[in-house]
């Protein structure tokens, strides 16, 4: 399973591609293969909305299940990926370039896991 090292990651399964203020978020290929096939993609926060990190913004719903998306940062939503809404398969065909929302942050990065600590934990997970 792919988890690139550029990213940070949460142990909620979502990604975040940090650059300067401005971070992506998105869900790893370890939420993916655990939820299936995706049906359907909310996401509730709006461009400007303040964000509160581990704070819900959305939601994802397979044909297994429906799950919360969390944010992995606080801070303001400068853009959302409105594509998603009528193609949320594009999750299940490339999970790092299906991006759900962007949020900008002045507050420093931290918490999050790095490759290496998402592989051990995704290993915990399956057990």
């Amino acid at each position: 399973m792919d988890f690139p090292a550029d990213l940070k990651y949460t142990k909620d399964h979502e990604w975040a591609k940090v650059d300067g203020k401005r971070v992506k978020v998105g869900i790893t290929a370890f939420a993916v293969e655990q939820l299936g096939d995706i049906t359907l993609v909310t996401i509730d926060a709006k461009v400007g909305d303040q964000l509160v990190a581990g704070k819900t913004f959305g939601t994802i719903e397979s044909v297994k299940t429906l799950s919360d998306l969390y944010a992995p940062i606080s801070g303001k939503v400068v853009e959302v990926n409105g594509a998603l809404d009528a193609s949320p398969e594009s999750v299940n065909a490339d999970p790092y370039a299906a991006w759900m929302i962007v949020i900008e942050t002045d507050t420093p990065i931290d918490g999050l896991m790095d490759q290496s600590a998402y592989q051990t934990h995704v290993k915990d997970s399956a057990h």
